[in-house]
């Protein structure tokens, strides 16, 4: 098998000063426990969130967003109602969307609804091992959020999935990875405080369909994403004493940012 690539600091640097150009307004159809976060993530990285949840607005809303965010997280019939009807909508309309697939392969309404959306071609799936085996039916789920497996043990399944589905999957862990099923990003580093923060990895699924809209490479882009958080992730823990400071001092780590090419 092909070694992962690494992303250069050139394409880093590219990706994030494009998604800061264009602030990509994102729909965030994401769970109740972390939108605050989520939409602060974006704001700091210039990007615009917006959180519409009822069917008939969600649907339109889809229609001219930049990029559609579907996260399971606190799934509900009704909300995957609104959930379906968005996704419709920024297919027709051309809307690039992104599938987080919180514990799906633990839950019966959520692994259905997963299997269910890969039909109308997700632009990005981002999730743990254990997320990303079980939607590609390779293996049951983790302890409800938190995977049972380590990233590259979900490597081969991510790469099915991106060639099956024509899309780009991120399987993130302590190494994240990135493919379209031909070529594999290899993203190192963040933070074991990440892990204690409510929302770190749901957030970063926005991030990655805010560069699902950018023009250009969108397989460099969404390695840029998981690159952008994890050293941002790095670079605040070398500074804060817990997860308390932690999550403030992110924000402020993605707001001033630099990566020289």
């Amino acid at each position: 098998m092909k070694q992962p690539d690494l992303l250069s600091p050139a394409q880093l640097a590219h990706s994030l000063q494009l998604l800061r150009q264009q602030a990509p307004l994102v729909h965030c159809m994401t769970n109740d426990v972390v939108q605050t976060f989520t939409a602060n993530v974006l704001l700091a990285l210039q990007a615009s969130p917006a959180m519409v949840i009822d069917p008939e607005e969600a649907a339109q809303f889809a229609g001219f967003a930049d990029a559609l965010l579907i996260n399971v997280g606190t799934l509900t019939r009704d909300r995957r109602d609104a959930m379906w009807a968005a996704v419709q909508a920024a297919q027709t309309a051309g809307t690039p969307w992104t599938l987080d697939p919180v514990a799906v392969g633990a839950l019966t309404l959520r692994t259905a609804f997963g299997q269910q959306l890969l039909s109308l071609q997700p632009a990005a799936i981002r999730g743990n091992a254990s997320e990303i085996l079980a939607l590609a039916q390779q293996a049951s789920g983790g302890r409800g959020v938190d995977s049972l497996h380590q990233a590259d043990a979900a490597l081969s399944a991510a790469q099915q999935l991106a060639r099956d589905y024509h899309t780009v999957v991120a399987v993130t862990g302590e190494v994240d990875y990135v493919t379209d099923g031909v070529q594999t990003f290899a993203i190192p580093g963040g933070s074991p405080l990440m892990t204690r923060v409510v929302g770190t990895g749901c957030a970063l699924t926005a991030v990655v369909a805010a560069c699902t809209s950018l023009p250009g490479d969108r397989l460099q882009h969404v390695a840029a994403a998981c690159r952008v958080m994890s050293l941002a992730g790095e670079q605040t823990a070398r500074q804060v004493a817990g997860p308390g400071s932690f999550a403030a001092a992110f924000l402020d780590t993605l707001w001033t940012l630099e990566v020289e090419a």
